[in-house]
């Protein structure tokens, strides 16, 4: 038997097919988004803003599939027919406004051009004030709303975007008959949902980015949502009342949809989660090991027993019961951009093509740690944690008239590296075992350079999922447990995923290098991030001239 999953990246959606009985993969099927830049409706006014097309889901869902389909079929002993189930994964929070009949504005021809109707990718920030105005007004009457979201709420999220909606776009706000999340949206649409009503609503995207908690009855409140706004106190009868884990089917494969994509009508749809949260599952994941899944940005997540008493982080991204693996708090942290910022060193800042990512990678190989002299901050994107900050920009200091490409560009990698160091010791403060640290993506799997700086500033052997495409892989396994193919979970992951063979394991003499950088990158990241006002950062220069200077003599 065989499981489908999908996965909808920030630029393109991937399909993968795969042997339930050990994951062993048979199709895969790509389809890039062909609206806007590489997929992303952006608006040169603003630079926060960042929405998808619709409508391109709709395409890249068919293409892919039926691209994994062509290509399994090749393959001895498969049919179609054997598929038992389909998991989707997307990116989040990605909300859209959908009308009574759960079609997104956007597919209307009067909204078709409206940036508001589109859907508000992850990345976008325009919601930052609403954020603020959000974490301020729980703060002081409902504390315990973000207390399990490290104390702050971010511009990437489901209620930001709404109020921001609400208030620049009315036209849009009044139109949307609701708002559905796109990892809710997309099994809504395989399942045949006439209605947001039938939506069953996943407690990945619901507890993580919408303040949703069985503890508090759901979301939050019409008295707290009325402080905010009323026209939200009203949107929330139109929103849900439950959301699952994964336990939970989304609905089982409409026959219109089942025509369109060459697959059995009637089969399980798995419970929507977030790319990077299936993307733990793809990468195997248990108490003790984190999951990085580095791309455009970088998610952290880890896992603890629903028996085990987690404390609240401040600064993550969430502490969530049932958000990754059933019977497990979800957590969640990560960097918001990591892949975005080496793609705007080389192809905007040094208007080059990407092959030039090779030959800096080659060049700066070359470099011991400290050697160029510099030290960069890694908020090109706004520090997502553990700051959530998203008006901090990028930084770059120690720069001389020599600089070259390369040196700014493993600077850059360092960056990243020191703010994944940054995450990690703030989950492991909180009591949170982190015992190995697994990688997905593909810069994991195509920049051993990057790798192995990683494991010397984390002090972390790091690992590699063994499947490129582990979130796709991560939503076939949910589909496989859902279908019964596995029992749980846990037989599910020892059965379907693995690690490649390559290991990345500290090395002494530049881990002590990086321990100096790093205490370096905490005083600009405190200092400038607003931890540490009265910090005295005269001495960063200087200390960075004798490491470079130590490092190449």
């Amino acid at each position: 038997m065989y499981t489908l999953g999908i996965d909808y990246g920030t630029n393109s959606v991937r399909a993968l097919i795969v042997r339930t009985s050990d994951g062993a993969e048979f199709g895969t099927g790509i389809a890039h988004y062909p609206s806007g830049t590489q997929g992303i409706l952006l608006d040169p006014k603003d630079h926060h803003l960042a929405r998808q097309n619709p409508a391109d889901y709709l395409f890249g869902l068919e293409k892919s599939v039926r691209a994994a389909l062509t290509q399994a079929k090749k393959k001895p002993g498969f049919t179609a027919a054997k598929i038992i189930g389909v998991g989707i994964d997307t990116t989040g929070s990605s909300p859209i406004p959908v009308d009574a009949h759960n079609v997104p504005l956007a597919l209307s021809p009067r909204w078709s051009k409206h940036l508001a109707a589109q859907c508000w990718l992850w990345k976008d920030h325009t919601a930052h004030r609403e954020a603020a105005e959000i974490t301020a007004l729980a703060a002081q009457h409902r504390p315990h709303f973000i207390a399990k979201c490290g104390h702050t709420y971010s511009s990437e999220w489901f209620w930001s975007k709404i109020l921001r909606c609400r208030r620049t776009a009315p036209a849009v706000f009044n139109a949307a008959h609701s708002w559905v999340e796109l990892a809710d949206w997309i099994p809504s649409v395989l399942a045949g949902a006439t209605a947001p009503a039938q939506i069953v609503r996943g407690i990945c995207t619901a507890g993580h980015k919408a303040l949703y908690s069985a503890d508090w009855g759901g979301l939050p409140d019409k008295e707290f949502l009325t402080l905010l706004d009323p026209a939200l106190a009203a949107l929330r009868d139109r929103l849900y009342h439950t959301a699952h884990d994964a336990t939970a089917s989304a609905g089982q494969l409409c026959p219109a949809w089942a025509k369109k994509l060459g697959l059995p009508a009637g089969i399980p749809i798995a419970i929507g989660e977030m790319d990077v949260h299936y993307g733990a599952i793809g990468c195997g994941i248990a108490e003790g090991t984190l999951v990085k899944v580095i791309g455009t940005s970088t998610c952290d997540c880890a896992v603890v027993p629903l028996s085990t008493a987690v404390r609240d982080i401040p600064g993550i991204c969430g502490i969530v019961p049932g958000a990754i693996l059933p019977g497990f708090h979800g957590i969640e942290a990560g960097q918001s951009a990591v892949g975005d910022i080496f793609k705007w060193w080389v192809e905007v800042a040094c208007e080059a093509d990407p092959a030039r990512h090779a030959r800096l990678t080659a060049e700066v190989s070359k470099q011991k740690p400290g050697a160029s002299g510099l030290l960069a901050l890694d908020w090109h994107n706004g520090n997502r944690t553990i700051l959530v900050d998203p008006l901090l920009t990028g930084a770059l200091i120690g720069t001389t008239l020599h600089t070259t490409q390369a040196e700014i560009y493993r600077a850059l990698i360092e960056a990243t590296a020191f703010g994944a160091r940054a995450i990690i010791e703030r989950i492991r403060d909180y009591g949170v075992p982190i015992d190995r640290v697994v990688c997905a993506g593909g810069i994991a799997e195509k920049n051993p350079l990057l790798m192995q700086i990683y494991a010397d500033v984390t002090g972390c052997t790091m690992l590699v999922a063994g499947s490129a495409q582990a979130c796709a892989l991560g939503s076939a396994i949910s589909a496989a447990v859902l279908a019964g193919a596995h029992k749980n979970f846990p037989t599910a992951q020892r059965k379907m995923t693995s690690l490649k063979k390559i290991r990345y394991t500290p090395k002494t003499a530049a881990r002590k290098t990086y321990d100096q950088l790093y205490a370096l990158y905490r005083q600009l990241h405190d200092s400038l991030g607003g931890l540490n006002k009265s910090a005295d950062l005269s001495t960063v220069m200087k200390t960075l001239l004798t490491l470079k200077s130590a490092a190449r003599t």
